[in-house]
């Protein structure tokens, strides 16, 4: 028999007050259950309503089906197990449901985008649940509200991760109807604020250990872990110091020919590419150890252009695979590795892969670099290393480490947006982008062992 944690008061209390309330929000950091309890409020207000059409909704289609749907075996699939069935309705994907007031339709949708809207447009919806709420479109989520306007059970359930504090999100939709509530108590708003201490599924112990790959001074902490809309002030890598150095005698040893014996044992390398127009153009060398413990940044190739030094694309591949094929004489497994080179830049890529065929290393795969979780989210693996003091880069990489030790958050673009890192030459950002280039792709062996 499975083992369930139970419910705090807190996650109680805002899924009895659901029962009615028709504008529930749970807001907070990562890890705090807001999607599990929002799901089982959803789910008890399909049951009893007698609107037979709603909305399973997020960032797109999949986040929807992710979140609300499956849920790692959470979702609404599971708890309606034996009498729900997948298909679609009106060309619309959707779950079927049987329940003691009929057949329900849950529509899944998603409303990143402009026009996600209207793709529920003419429906007249009951209950809505959107995850991740405020990473939607305005339109769409205007769209929702009208949609349930006249539903004989008007539920709408949304969860939000923090974002910042002038977000439209939270200047159009929750500080009006935290107004509205707080004029009269009897309108409806049910908002409660979690964090990862209110999920008990987690251990005490893993909690502690989850804590402690944050810097409890940076932004990520005071986000992910405590749930709070922060402000980006200051540095971005607060928990950067001088232990991230590492000489690089240390790593490899210089012999008389020239070459170095080995000092360091790799399981595995990759080299990351950023490609300057007027900005630098960079190439970092990182060698993984044993387990995926430990990331070392062992050297890296930095041209800033100038008026009397531009280079084309064929003289920067050829420059980038000279400093490569060096390096393969040390380290010959470098010789089948990746290289994640800027995906934005498919000219300079072929050049790439004729001049490191051209040094004889035909078996190097040139991928495009990995950007599909975004920077914050390189970032942020990037700041989880330097915490854990498992990041390293060689004492004579000057600008890598300046970039670390200067990099900061672009205050105006994150009051209006999101978090933006500064980007205006102050220092060597195509140093972070190199790097994170070639670390991003193994984050799933790096944090399994986080």
């Amino acid at each position: 028999m499975s083992k369930y944690a139970p419910f705090t008061k807190k996650q109680a209390e805002y899924i009895r007050r659901s029962g009615s309330c028709w504008l529930n929000i749970a807001e907070g950091g990562k890890r705090a259950g807001k999607n599990v309890i929002n799901i089982i409020a959803f789910a008890m207000n399909i049951e009893v309503t007698t609107d037979k059409i709603h909305l399973a909704a997020g960032f797109t289609q999949g986040t929807a089906r992710m979140n609300i749907i499956d849920s790692n075996g959470y979702g609404l699939k599971h708890y309606f197990r034996g009498r729900c069935r997948e298909g679609k309705y009106q060309g619309i994907e959707a779950l079927y449901i049987q329940t003691a007031k009929g057949e329900k339709v849950v529509l899944i949708a998603g409303g990143s985008k402009i026009n996600d809207n209207d793709r529920i447009r003419g429906f007249s919806l009951g209950c809505v649940y959107i995850t991740e709420a405020n990473t939607c479109h305005k339109n769409f989520i205007q769209e929702c509200f009208d949609r349930t306007a006249v539903a004989e059970r008007r539920r709408i359930f949304m969860d939000l991760n923090p974002k910042p504090p002038r977000h439209w999100f939270y200047q159009e939709i929750e500080a009006v109807h935290k107004a509205n509530q707080t004029k009269d108590p009897k309108y409806g708003y049910n908002y409660q604020h979690f964090t990862i201490a209110d999920n008990l599924s987690i251990s005490d112990d893993r909690l502690r250990q989850i804590i402690g790959t944050y810097n409890r001074k940076s932004q990520w902490f005071k986000a992910d872990i405590l749930g709070k809309r922060t402000t980006a002030t200051g540095v971005i890598y607060t928990g950067f110091s001088k232990d991230v150095e590492i000489n690089l005698k240390d790593i490899v040893e210089e012999t008389p020919d020239g070459f170095y014996d080995k000092k360091i044992s790799f399981i595995d390398f990759s080299v990351g590419v950023d490609v300057g127009g007027t900005d630098a153009t960079v190439a970092t060398l990182n060698g993984f150890t044993s387990g995926y413990e430990q990331v070392i940044a062992i050297d890296g190739y930095y041209h800033k252009q100038g008026i009397d030094s531009g280079m084309d694309h064929a003289q920067y591949a050829a420059a980038i695979a000279a400093f490569i094929l060096k390096w393969t004489k040390v380290y010959p497994k470098l010789k089948n590795c990746n290289v994640f080179c800027e995906s934005a830049d498919k000219l300079f890529r072929q050049a790439l892969r004729n001049a490191l065929d051209n040094v004889g290393l035909q078996s190097m795969n040139i991928v495009p670099s990995y950007k599909k979780d975004g920077i914050v989210d390189r970032i942020h693996l990037q700041e989880i290393l330097i915490n854990q003091g498992r990041k390293r880069i060689a004492s004579h990489m000057k600008q890598w480490l300046d970039a670390y030790e200067q990099a900061c958050w672009d205050e105006d673009e994150y009051l209006e947006k999101d978090w933006v890192r500064v980007d205006d030459g102050s220092y060597p950002v195509d140093c972070l982008d190199s790097d994170e280039y070639s670390i991003q792709p193994f984050k799933p062996q790096l944090l399994r062992t986080a």
